[in-house]
């Protein structure tokens, strides 16, 4: 299946992110909360990068890793299914004079194998929950392996079918949202600039068992486990001291039972053998 025919949940996603592409830089880069979980990932993703790596990005959007990335002295092939996405990601490249860095192809990640850019590359990164827009995501990690040098990186950033902070909706009356990850079986219907679309929750253990032929494990890190997700609007601008002190229990408690486990998303690495 190529492109143009990608599984319907993703395009209806891709098609949903596609009309976000205009305002997605405007809404999401002053965002304290979304700066501290970009800062929090670039840290674990940096912790594994040796100098001059070759990164494929999986739904790249507008560009903010890969820019941060290529300017960090990283090589980067950035990959969206959003045409839109992947032009406002090639402005920045121009803008910043990356094009000897940065290279971008659209291309789903459900068929990776029809990449033109097979790599192979030092570290794959997908940020932010773009995995959960696949029903299949054990497809999309077995293309990883012949993607990858021997001791290459995966590093995700994935949403669990559990979140503490999911769960407190609840005493609002919004059963619905508290417990949608819990009963996420087939999907969950999400929905940006009034596309609706299909999402699914996956735990750390899906994605160690999927891919234990040919990784091992490096790490897990909880992700907005102390502190509130993004939704959470202007949290972090009336009780600033608040936020600093929850940062801080959540950069101490990261790695930890059972916070690595409940928040609103988690980092997780693995190597490849």
């Amino acid at each position: 299946m190529g492109l143009s025919e990608p599984k319907n949940y993703e395009q209806h996603a891709g098609k949903a992110f596609s009309r976000q592409s205009s305002v997605f830089d405007s809404v999401y880069s002053n965002n304290p909360i979304i700066i501290y979980k970009r800062q929090r990932v670039r840290d674990h993703v940096n912790s594994y990068l040796k100098d001059h790596s070759t990164i494929l990005e999986l739904n790249a959007g507008t560009g903010e890793d890969a820019v941060y990335f290529a300017q960090n002295g990283h090589t980067v092939h950035a990959t969206d299914i959003s045409a839109a996405m992947l032009e406002r990601l090639d402005q920045k490249v121009r803008t910043n004079g990356l094009m000897d860095q940065i290279s971008t192809e659209q291309c789903s990640f459900n068929n990776l194998n029809d990449l033109k850019d097979k790599g192979p590359y030092d570290m794959i990164f997908s940020n932010f929950a773009g995995l959960n827009c696949t029903g299949d995501l054990k497809t999309v990690l077995g293309s990883f392996d012949l993607l990858l040098k021997k001791n290459g990186i995966v590093t995700l950033v994935v949403m669990p079918s559990f979140s503490i902070w999911e769960l407190l909706f609840a005493f609002q009356g919004k059963f619905k949202t508290a417990f949608r990850r819990l009963n996420s079986k087939n999907g969950v219907k999400a929905h940006v600039e009034g596309v609706y679309f299909t999402c699914w929750y996956y735990n750390p253990s899906y994605i160690i068992n999927a891919l234990k032929k040919d990784f091992v494990l490096l790490d897990i890190e909880g992700l907005c486990t102390i502190v509130p997700p993004s939704s959470f609007e202007h949290f972090s601008e009336k009780r600033p001291r608040l936020f600093a002190f929850l940062k801080n229990w959540e950069s101490r408690l990261k790695s930890s039972l059972p916070w690595k486990y409940i928040g609103d998303y988690y980092i997780i690495s693995l190597r490849k053998k």
